[in-house]
């Protein structure tokens, strides 16, 4: 740490003054007491340019995610003959929703609960443009809770920026005498200047290289690691251990220390595709664009140094294209994969472990059947399905190249009906970081040898959990609808559907029940190899949280766990693409992606997909859509 303090540990005086404000009139006032800091406006056009196309121009974006639908949405409305596609039988990615029947009563499963914070001015700019601002409520507080040691921490909206955030969060703050920062030590006085001057060159420069378990590791203030730097450093989806340092510096400034609005938050009436995701495609379709599920890129066509086009296989057909699948170190021999993608070899073929019924990961029985363990489905040790609720067999591949570090399968079933090639003038890849992978090894021709290894360099954090059970009884509860938690073995927030969501709610007036669900955001898979051990670990920490549901009855429970979110580890900072790549008409999108202003998440994931379609209505010469963000530097940054 003492690396990135003063000499000797003495403040400068430049940064005194910049400390309380005197660095100027645009410090005294942007960052007053009284008046908010507006939003930093990215790149804005600074002359009148046509707002639409006026020759025709095909793009196809491929995902249909957050980042594909906001690029889609953006390019549709400005007159480009837009085709979006996606894989999954449904829109939305990591917000996707899709039908269940809980005893009889139809509802709708995600993959969990999502937040919309304030400083997200671009989604909430699209939000609003969609019209759509009635699906949303209000959270009006938002809850840390600690298992030992700490009492609750509540956040509530703000409209102060920094220092005076700061302020109020220590005097609202029970914890405040346990932070343990001391600006006298040299050590601490570094910490200080990180956090809150973040810089989006020199804090990467200065710290991508270390992890955030590194970074604290030389006289950290231990209560500020434990109140705030962990809970919020595994809300990013990574691990502390993982986790680059500077990135999180970048998550942090967007949070709180840039961010003058607080940090209590949003959630939808309903589940994410009815809230926000069927506004967004019904948009696209209604400015002439084509939205496709179910369709498989086959074949990514490469020819003079450019996106020549793109094979697809239609809904309905088991693909032909190959894919690879990485081995697992934590699993048994045999078994490749993770979350609910894995596979097991027998001879020449491999069985895919994915129950299809609800997507959860079947469990091998000492008799070498198989039994999924959500909701209890059973498979003879072939994959034949021989009792329900599933209705269909285990699927089987064909194993067709295997190396030692994964492993090349395709469809036994797999069939070339459906096949057909899509061309255009540009291509937007907005897939998840496996999805984009899969598409660039599925290259014929000439690649870019810089795009192909900076998508193959990406990674993949540790998997993620999220376990919704349906009791037969309410509970009482003193912390916010959404509250995370700290110090769990596994368990990393609790959502309170049953007082967020409509149906539930109408759900839980009908029967007396609650719904309750629990996220796990970046689970180790060495302490929970299995399905079944997320499981029993979630509903054993779940009676901690909550002791009076220890004699309810689970009426249901549902579990989604993947292993598809983007990592950000270190040293990856310099190597990650950005919007525009080496390719003149091919164009990333994703939370993946390399942003040139703070940003995380969901508002990560739009705003990309904002970028790319400005990078595409730049070379047409028409207006760019304005990007907003909170500011991009510490008001310590030097």
């Amino acid at each position: 740490m003492n690396q990135h303090s003063e000499p000797n540990g003495h403040f400068s005086r430049r940064h005194l003054l910049k400390l309380f404000g005197v660095g100027g009139v645009g410090a005294a006032v942007g960052y007053s007491r009284f008046v908010k800091p507006q939003p930093a406006v990215w790149q804005p056009d600074t002359i009148a340019l046509p707002w639409r196309l006026e020759k025709p121009s095909r793009v196809t974006v491929i995902g249909g995610g957050l980042a594909g639908l906001a690029c889609a949405y953006e390019l549709s409305q400005r007159g480009f003959q837009v085709t979006l596609l996606e894989r999954a039988p449904q829109l939305g990615g990591k917000i996707a929703g899709w039908p269940i029947e809980v005893n009889g009563a139809p509802l709708q499963m995600e993959h969990g609960f999502h937040g919309f914070f304030p400083q997200y001015y671009n989604l909430n700019y699209l939000v609003n443009e969609l019209d759509c601002d009635a699906n949303f409520v209000a959270l009006n507080s938002y809850a840390v809770a600690y298992k030992n040691g700490y009492a609750v921490e509540v956040f509530r909206p703000s409209h102060s920026a920094f220092p005076w955030n700061i302020v109020d969060l220590a005097v609202a703050s029970d914890n405040r005498w346990r932070w343990g920062l001391n600006l006298t030590r040299p050590a601490h006085w570094g910490v200080f200047r990180e956090i809150t001057g973040f810089d989006p060159v020199q804090s990467y420069q200065r710290l991508d290289h270390l992890s955030v378990l590194e970074w604290v590791g030389n006289d950290f203030p231990q209560g500020l690691f434990d109140l705030y730097f962990l809970p919020f450093a595994k809300s990013s989806l990574n691990a502390p251990d993982t986790l680059s340092a500077g990135e999180l510096m970048q998550f942090f400034h967007f949070y709180f220390f840039g961010n003058p609005e607080g940090l209590a938050f949003r959630g939808t009436r309903q589940d994410m595709r009815r809230s926000l995701v069927e506004p967004i495609a019904a948009s696209i379709r209604a400015n002439g664009g084509t939205v496709r599920t179910g369709v498989t890129v086959t074949g990514l066509h490469w020819q003079g140094g450019k996106i020549a086009g793109l094979a697809v296989q239609a809904a309905g057909q088991v693909s032909a294209a190959p894919f690879w699948v990485e081995t697992n170190p934590v699993l048994p021999s045999g078994f490749y994969g993770a979350g609910d993608a894995v596979y097991q070899t027998k001879d020449k073929e491999a069985l895919c472990l994915t129950c299809p019924h609800q997507g959860c990961t079947v469990q091998v029985q000492s008799n070498g059947s198989y039994r999924c363990p959500c909701h209890g489905a059973e498979f003879t040790a072939q994959g034949e399905v021989v009792k329900g609720p599933a209705t269909r067999n285990l699927s089987k591949f064909t194993i067709i190249a295997q190396s030692p570090e994964r492993l090349q399968l395709v469809a036994q079933q797999a069939t070339n009906e459906g096949l057909e090639r899509i061309e255009s003038d540009y291509y937007v890849l907005a897939t998840d970081v496996p999805g984009a992978q899969q598409i660039i090894r599925l290259s014929q021709g000439e690649t870019h040898p810089e795009v192909v290894g900076q998508i193959e360099g990406l990674s993949v954090a540790d998997p993620f959990a999220v376990a919704r059970f349906w009791f037969d009884r309410d509970f009482s509860w003193q912390y916010s609808d959404f509250t995370s938690l700290s110090g769990y073995r596994l368990t990393d927030s609790i959502t309170l559907y049953h007082r967020i969501q409509d149906d539930y709610i109408a759900w839980a007036e009908a029967t007396g029940g609650s719904v309750v669900e629990l996220h796990a955001y970046c689970y180790k898979e060495k302490e929970f190899p299995n399905q079944e051990a997320l499981l029993t670990t979630f509903e054993q920490e779940l009676y901690e949280v909550v002791p009076t549901l220890k004699g309810a009855t689970i009426l249901h429970r549902e579990l989604v766990n993947q292993k598809n979110f983007s990592g950000f580890p270190p040293h990856s900072y310099d190597q990650r693409p950005t919007s525009a790549t080496a390719v003149a008409n091919l164009f990333l999108a994703g939370d993946w992606v390399k942003m040139p202003f703070p940003c995380a998440l969901m508002e990560r994931a739009v705003s990309s997909g904002f970028l790319a379609a400005n990078e595409i209505i730049n070379q047409e010469g028409i207006q760019r859509r304005p990007l907003y963000s909170v500011h991009p530097r510490g008001v310590l940054a030097t």
